[in-house]
């Protein structure tokens, strides 16, 4: 099992309908997460000291090959519709990597 963090700015004017849309996530998006070996999965909101509102992404991914599981995900209909929702709240980071919408962390330290 690997875990995963990533990063991404939350539009302000986005805030309401990000949060209405994740207390209600579309079950075959669920189920698509859960096909392709991700568990443990959280997203946290915090408006940090520069007065932007970021989302937190952590989850837990246990399958062999991730790369696969991803380009599986991004396929998947339901989940195209639910990215085409989600992404224009979202402001990615401007010093992500070309292949990220939301940035990846590095884990600096886990405790079990």
């Amino acid at each position: 099992m690997k875990r995963y963090g990533s990063v991404v700015i939350l539009r302000p004017e986005k805030i309401s309908e990000y949060v209405r849309l994740h207390a209600a996530v579309w079950p075959e998006v669920l189920r698509m997460i859960q096909v392709c070996h991700i568990r443990n999965y959280s997203i946290y909101l915090r408006k940090l000291a520069d007065g932007r509102h970021y989302l937190f992404s952590y989850f837990e991914y246990t399958g062999s090959d991730f790369s696969a599981d991803m380009l599986r995900m991004a396929a998947d209909p339901a989940t195209q519709k639910w990215w085409a929702i989600c992404k224009p709240c979202h402001e990615p980071l401007a010093d992500r990597a070309a292949e990220e919408w939301w940035a990846n962390m590095e884990e600096v330290f886990h405790l079990d």
